[in-house]
């Protein structure tokens, strides 16, 4: 793709300036603002927050050819705050183990890779502005979700150059489409509608391959003493003084880019072969694996998309002439390779859809009306359990099974996928009311997941309450026509006993009690 601009003779050259070259699509491409390129900034700055990884990047790409056209040198902040909402243990070292994987790739690059870690609350404050100001261009990651918006939009004023969010997240393009798609098979249609094109549309693999930047910057010493980049060269960063929960854990699952490939081999070799079949069967290892490193972008849909392509000898060419909204048949490929693109790129995504286009979609308002209205006419059906946040949290119901998956998410910070819909039904089952079910879902989930806080895991938790599926009968108290699952049922479906063995040694409180 070519994108032409108008040069003008002043520093500050206008929205149009010279003539860029990108093939970055224009609809991956999000202008934040109408401020002007700076003809005299010192450098092109990346704002690293979503998409942390050092290739298959659309935003380095963008950021990489901005720096190539207007002969600058590339300056990429990848930031931890300690102020999000669920900070932690878990969550801080997950991150600061892919800045490290961050820090060996861009080294032998021509780029100065700034990783800041915020040391006490606030302190990172600033250093957005004072590195926009000796900017040229801004460049950062079109992520619609958790505080990253609003980050973002409060950013705006503060960075007087060209400002542009780069969206990385999937196939689809998340701005493509005003519409907000409220059935899966909907979405899926529209995909296969429109998703063609795409699909031969990729970030660059090897981003610095062929691209002459100049050397890297040095920066003001005003910068790097008040906000000193951090030191990831020793493998362990000491978490015991940073303001965060240091009572999650971190997780025996390692983050980066590095171990995201690894995991995504691994799915290659080992479980992709059986995944249509044994995908929801706890006892098998046959689920990816790969939901945290896609939600802290260690790896990209685009990348696991055209590895698992390869493998399947799948190509654009097999696809159906016309969309049948159907999970299966239309891509024409493998049984297993068409399953896990439904996983990947329509469950996933239609996530996406939502947070980009609405700001509601973690509210109990945003359920569809029939929804709301059927968990509404059984909100005083009796319950013959009711758990209170920490006994759910401490996995202390009467349900083995349930505890088991809850144990899998403290302990571990993932829950097998489809034990996580049980998990949720079940929550709205043992909940005083359905408010109360939804926040404790979000909670645990955003807390203890390493993939929480994601669109695809708010799409996960409000199925639970209807959203993205339709009325089911018959009529049953308290979910009324949301979609029923029980314990027994899950138990006669799928082989749990190696699981169980794993996470459920023992059975939780044998009732329940009412809220205060």
């Amino acid at each position: 793709m070519t994108v032409a601009y108008i040069l003008v003779s002043t520093p500050f050259v206008s929205l149009h300036a010279s003539f860029m070259q990108s093939d970055v699509p224009e609809s991956r491409v999000w202008l934040f603002g109408d401020r002007p390129i700076n003809g005299d900034g010192q450098f092109v700055l990346y704002w690293m927050v979503a998409n942390r990884r050092p290739a298959w990047n659309y935003s380095l790409d963008r950021a990489i050819d901005w720096a190539v056209e207007l002969g600058k040198p590339l300056v990429v902040l990848e930031a931890l705050r300690s102020d999000y909402r669920w900070a932690s243990d878990r969550l801080h070292r997950f991150v600061l183990q892919g800045m490290a994987d961050n820090a060996a790739a861009f080294a032998p690059q021509k780029v100065l890779h700034y990783a800041y870690v915020e040391a006490q609350e606030n302190a990172g404050k600033g250093l957005v502005r004072a590195l926009a100001r000796r900017a040229a261009v801004v460049v950062s990651d079109d992520y619609p979700c958790f505080f990253l918006p609003a980050a973002h939009r409060a950013a705006r004023p503060l960075v007087p150059v060209r400002f542009e969010l780069i969206d990385s997240n999937g196939l689809y393009p998340i701005r493509s489409t005003d519409r907000v798609f409220s059935r899966a098979v909907d979405f899926r249609r529209h995909l296969q509608k429109t998703i063609t094109p795409h699909l031969v549309e990729m970030p660059r693999s090897e981003p610095f391959a062929g691209r002459n930047l100049p050397p890297a910057p040095e920066l003001d010493q005003a910068i790097t003493s008040r906000w000193p980049i951090a030191d990831l060269s020793q493998g362990e960063f000491d978490l015991s003084g940073l303001p965060i929960d240091h009572s999650v854990k971190p997780s025996q699952i390692h983050g980066g880019a590095v171990a995201g490939q690894q995991q995504l081999e691994r799915f290659l070799d080992d479980r992709l072969p059986i995944y249509d079949e044994d995908r929801n069967q706890p006892d098998e290892e046959a689920a990816s694996g790969l939901s945290p490193y896609l939600h802290f972008g260690h790896v990209s849909a685009h990348q696991v998309f055209a590895a698992a392509a390869e493998r399947d000898g799948w190509n654009p060419g097999k696809v159906a002439p016309k969309a049948t909204a159907k999970s299966s048949g239309w891509w024409g490929g493998g049984v297993n390779f068409e399953a896990f693109l439904d996983e990947l790129i329509t469950w996933r995504e239609i996530g996406f859809n939502r947070c980009a286009l609405t700001r509601d979609f973690d509210r109990y308002e945003s359920l569809p009306g029939w929804a709301q209205q059927t968990l509404a006419e059984h909100a005083g059906d009796e319950r013959d359990y009711v758990y209170d946040p920490a006994q759910f949290e401490s996995a202390a119901t009467h349900d083995e099974i349930w505890n088991a998956a809850q144990t899998e998410l403290v302990r571990e910070g993932r829950m097998h996928n489809y034990l996580r819909m049980l998990w949720g039904k079940k929550t709205l089952h043992w909940s005083a009311t359905p408010r109360d079910a939804l926040a404790v879902m979000i909670e645990l989930n955003n807390k203890y997941a390493l993939d929480g806080r994601d669109p695809n895991s708010y799409s996960g938790i409000f199925w639970v309450l209807g959203r993205y599926d339709r009325a089911w009968g018959p009529e049953r108290p308290i979910f009324g026509k949301i979609r029923y699952m029980t314990s027994d049922s899950t138990r006669r479906k799928l082989r749990l006993t190696n699981y169980l063995s794993r996470y459920a040694p023992q059975v939780g409180r044998e009732t329940g009690r009412l809220f205060d």
